[in-house]
This record gives structure tokens, sequence and C-alpha cells, in this order.
């Protein structure tokens, strides 16, 4: 199971908003996660916690390409967090290796295409709306079967753009339009998602319904569920902190 390291160069970000908001702390945090054992650094510019407004495209990449630019200098694995095609593609060329839409390609029509275009791994998650909106769209008969089905038409679109199958990554959204009793059914149903055939990521780290406390107090129910994944067949976990992660897969 692969470690995808959160580096979240926003002021905003739910768990780490303005810990990494500036390129030398940006690229410092980067080379720490690296150094830890990463296999991917997940580069976003753009926060996605609950309520959080857009920013512009120019300001978006204004924050992620210079860190992209200079940790490709030292070979790493990255991937660009983002919903815009354009910065997607910029980010490919800047030196990242893969797309992580959180919206699969909802947000901007041509987000599939630029992926098939670019010919690079893309992760396509689960996704209801924008994060201003999105609480209130955590409407579900059952969850696991409504996630399933809505990521399936998102394979489809992926597909029918262009996207090859070898480079698709499925993600069921965890937070993202779903209550603490649908995130534990998705999770506890995992390997519903697992059977559909394509690498699945999950991205759980620090969110709510791992607990009460701030979301660095919730670290510690982040490593056990990690631990509790590693034996489901996923592909691999987006998690804050590297080490801890890497050291409960070796245990």
């Amino acid at each position: 199971m692969l470690i995808m390291g959160i580096l979240n160069i926003t002021p905003d970000s739910f768990a780490d908003g303005g810990l990494h908001n500036s390129f030398d702390a940006a690229v410092k945090r980067g080379r720490e996660m690296i150094a830890e054992g990463a296999d991917i650094v997940d580069i976003g510019g753009e926060s996605t916690r609950p309520g959080a407004n857009r920013v512009s495209e120019d300001e978006e990449l204004a924050r992620v390409i210079p860190v992209i630019v200079e940790l490709a200098k030292d070979g790493a694995r990255m991937s660009i967090d983002t919903m815009r095609a354009s910065t997607a593609r910029a980010a490919i060329k800047a030196g990242a290796q893969i797309i992580n839409d959180v919206s699969g390609g909802l947000a901007d029509s041509a987000m599939l295409m630029t992926a098939a275009e670019l010919k690079v791994p893309y992760i396509a998650m689960h996704w209801r709306g924008q994060s201003k909106d999105m609480n209130s769209m955590a409407v579900y008969n059952d969850v696991v079967h409504d996630v399933i089905s809505e990521l399936q038409e998102r394979i489809i679109a992926a597909l029918d753009a262009g996207i090859i199958r070898d480079n698709l990554i499925i993600d069921p959204g965890i937070g993202f339009a779903k209550n603490t009793d649908h995130n534990w059914k998705i999770i506890d149903n995992i390997d519903k998602f697992v059977s559909l055939g394509y690498p699945v990521l999950i991205g759980a780290s620090r969110k709510r319904f791992l607990g009460g406390g701030t979301p660095g107090e919730r670290e510690t129910a982040s490593i056990a569920l990690t631990k509790t994944l590693s034996t489901t067949g996923i592909w691999g976990v987006r998690v804050h902190s590297v080490k801890p992660h890497k050291d409960v897969l070796s245990a």
C-alpha cells in the first residue's frame, strides 16, 4: 500500500492550513516527507475543506508550480491536487506525474480529456459539489451502493474521454458530501470498491468522523485506520504525517 503525503500550500486547509503556505515552507515539508518515505507527495493550492471558497486559477498556479519545479529536482514523485485542467496541465509540465482530481472531472469539463492527452495516472474521486455546498448533499438511499454507482459513471466518462484503464485510480471521497455514518459504512465495505477492479485511494487523515478534538488530536486514529486498511487491498492512503504511517505498515 502506498503512502501519499499531503502538502497543502494554502492558508485555510482544515488540518494544516497556513503551515506550509510559502515556497520555502512547502519545499521544506515536501523534502521531509520524501525523506520519511512518502511514495507520492500530493501538492494542492486550493482548500477543499467544507465551506471553503475557491481560489483563482492564477493564485492556485502561483502556489503550486514553483514548489513542483523545485521538488522535481529531487526526483520526487508528485501528484497535483486540483480540479482545474489548466492547473493539471501546468503541474505535469512542471514535473508532477499524477493528477488527483477531487471532482472526478465534474468541476472542469476539460479535465478528463486533458488527463487522457497527458497520459498520466488520474485519480477520480466521488464528488457531489463544491465545498460551499457539499454538506447539504450528504443524502443517500444506500451510501455504498450510491457512491459506487456514481463512481462508475465517472469511470465510464474517464474511459470514454480516452484515459486508459491502467491509468485510472478511484477514491470514494471520504468526508466529501458524507456524514460520519456514511464514511464508516464506506470504510467497512471498502472491499466492494476494491472489487470494481481499479486501484483505490482513501483520504481519511484527521477528518472529523475519526473522533473529537482538533485535527492533530485525530492523528492516532488516522494511523490506526491506515493499519486496518493495509489488509484490504487498496492502492494507497493520503495522509498528513508520513513516517508514523510508514512505520505502522512495517510493524
